[in-house]
């Protein structure tokens, strides 16, 4: 059979062959624009480097978002949570070139910090408190103004051969190996009196206080928990070197009431000849920042415990301004 072939139908074919051709150019052009970055990989997506912290550091060692190494602070203060998403309806793309413009306009800013943050402020009192220099000294002064180093713990706590009026295995059974081997005497003695003793709290690591303190500031408030509770780092029983005692039956322990029992009469008298002193006495609350504790005994060694029995005066008293307590 022959074929012939028309004017309209070779018209037809032609247009046939251009839109084939430029559906292939639409393809590539749809290929192009999906990866405006020209890396050749139009599915690979931009990388994520996950929401921005809220616990950076500050410069003066506050954790934003968290509680601060100091003994005040705001713990909101400084925060710089970034969203974790943009509502605006931009795309990933540009969030992460957002993020790469904003890290390159504050090189010094620590990763989740902003430029503007700021340490949380310090009150009159932040300034006025020192560190101690020896922590470990048997004689070292610790109250409003002198407090322990931070992470301090004594190396060589111990359990002394006492009875406690709880019976459990808790770390306030333990005192300094000086303290515990004066204490097991100082209740060696009392017991020959027939006033048996037993031990209420000797140990308190910083956590702990800080538990205790926050909780009576809590019931109290701030005013009424300073009169009777030390901020963390500003315990005596954080040394090692300090108990709170009661009678044998634990009756009035570590209350007001216990000032009128034998025992703290015979405390008052004999602490001092094996190396306590009522830390807190009666008629020294202006001078201790305390209120009267007479089971709270502190150990000090015989000779300074004797000494400041015998003048009638505290701890604070004694050392004074003759010994440095403070690095300098």
């Amino acid at each position: 059979m022959k074929f012939r072939f028309y004017p309209a139908a070779a018209l037809l074919l032609a247009a046939t062959v251009v839109l084939s051709a430029t559906g292939c150019n639409d393809n590539s052009a749809r290929e192009e624009s999906s990866d405006p970055a020209g890396t050749g990989n139009p599915t690979a997506a931009p990388k994520d480097d996950g929401p921005t912290s809220s616990n950076s550091t500050l410069p003066g060692g506050a954790a934003q978002g968290g509680q601060a190494s100091g003994d005040s602070s705001d713990s909101s203060a400084g925060s710089t949570t970034q969203p974790q998403s943009d509502k605006s309806g931009a795309s990933p793309a540009g969030a992460g070139q957002q993020g790469s413009q904003a890290r390159a306009a504050s090189p010094g800013a620590p990763a989740g910090q902003s430029p503007s943050a700021k340490p949380a402020p310090t009150t009159d009192e932040d300034k006025t408190i020192q560190v101690v220099a020896d922590p470990s000294a048997t004689s070292v002064l610790v109250n409003k103004t002198y407090k322990l180093p931070d992470n301090y713990k004594p190396d060589d706590l111990v359990e002394p051969n006492v009875s406690f009026i709880f019976q459990e295995k808790l770390e306030k059974r333990k005192l300094r190996k000086e303290a515990a081997d004066a204490l097991e005497q100082l209740f060696a003695a009392a017991k020959e009196d027939n006033l048996p003793l037993s031990g209420v709290s000797g140990y308190r690591s910083r956590a702990t206080q800080s538990s205790l303190y926050s909780n009576y500031v809590k019931k109290d408030g701030a005013e009424a928990a300073d009169k009777y509770s030390a901020k963390p780092g500003h315990s005596e029983h954080e040394t090692g070197l300090a108990i709170d005692v009661a009678g044998a039956s634990g009756k009035c322990a570590a209350t007001d009431c216990f000032s009128d029992t034998k025992e703290a009469k015979w405390l008052e008298q004999h602490a001092a000849e094996h190396g306590f002193i009522v830390r807190y006495p009666e008629g020294k609350e202006a001078i201790t920042g305390y209120q009267y504790e007479s089971w709270h005994l502190r150990y000090v060694g015989k000779e300074i415990a004797q000494e400041i029995s015998k003048r009638s005066i505290t701890l604070d008293e004694y050392v004074g301004q003759t010994v440095p307590v403070a690095k300098p």
